[in-house]
């Protein structure tokens, strides 16, 4: 039986894992430009401008309008409030559990964190549609409470153990000599935390906040439940509003195929697809910028 020699097997290892890391990367191009075919063709019956910028989404009516103005701003809206509520707390319960809580609370608190990260999104809309709404209706007064500010907040409710989770890991991982030289040096605890153990850990700490709020960008359950599902720009958090992924899996398995309203639905996709790969872009861009500056501090 003939011997495999131990270059013969690095090539080898080395080709399996190179397949293995570009899968990935093809079926990321195949799923865009599948995409691609199945979108571009609703610009033969609406220019791009209009498609992008248009304020009326109808695609079933006798004369059919096709903007997704709406959509987008409220997939912006709700991704945005729910940032606003998830990165402090999720940032800051991270601090917490990584250097103020004892182990014994670090031990038990932690492993619930992780738990509620795994939980299914259908039961967090479902949480938000019959706890969350009535609550929010009779708080404020409002005629429904499935709305923007629902929806932001089951989103941060979701992103909120992502982030947690990863900063503290980051968090938890610098160097131990760096917070002691510190606090040898007659710093606090707490400038410590802010001036040494937080900016040696923003990269691992930009890395968490990408994932969560990516999370949130293309959930689809949630924000279907909840957030109301009415196409238009909100005016206040109070208003219902109908992101892009939510319109897209509520209309999808009821078009024909092949019609105008399939390609619009998939250039919905495609629009998201792109606003996702920019933002995934920015936040590589910052991320790498916080690791420099954290690694020059060190």
């Amino acid at each position: 039986m003939a011997v495999i020699s131990s270059q013969k097997k690095d090539l080898l290892v080395h080709g399996i894992f190179l397949l293995i890391g570009a899968s990935g990367i093809i079926i990321l191009t195949l799923i865009f430009l599948f995409l691609i075919l199945e979108g571009l063709p609703i610009f033969d019956v609406v220019s791009v401008r209009d498609f992008v910028l248009g304020k009326e989404w109808y695609p079933t009516d006798i004369n059919p309008d096709y903007g997704i103005l709406p959509l987008i701003a409220g997939s912006a809206s709700v991704v945005a409030l729910a940032s606003i509520m998830a990165i402090p707390l999720g940032v800051f319960s991270a601090i917490y559990l990584a250097e103020i809580a004892h182990p014994k609370t670090r031990a038990v608190i932690k492993p619930i964190v992780e738990l509620i990260e795994g939980l299914p999104t259908v039961v967090i809309g479902f949480f938000g549609m019959v706890v969350v709404a009535p609550l929010l209706q009779d708080m404020f007064d409002l005629g429904t409470g499935l709305n923007m500010l629902n929806a932001s907040i089951m989103l941060a409710f979701m992103a909120v153990p992502t982030i947690t989770s990863i900063s503290e890991d980051a968090i938890y991982s610098v160097p131990r000599h760096m917070k002691e030289g510190s606090m040898a040096l007659g710093a606090t605890h707490w400038e410590t935390i802010a001036r040494v153990i937080v900016p040696a850990s923003l990269a691992g700490i930009s890395t968490a906040v990408v994932l969560g709020i990516a999370r949130a960008i293309g959930e689809t359950m949630v924000v279907l439940m909840v957030a109301g599902g009415a196409a238009m720009i909100p005016e206040s958090i109070f208003d219902p509003v109908r992101p892009m992924p939510a319109n897209i899996a509520a209309e999808m398995g009821n078009v024909p195929f092949r019609s105008d309203h399939y390609h619009a639905l998939f250039a919905i996709g495609l629009v998201l697809f792109v606003f996702t790969f920019l933002f995934n872009m920015l936040a590589s861009f910052l991320s790498e910028r916080h690791k420099q500056v954290g690694a020059a501090t060190l």
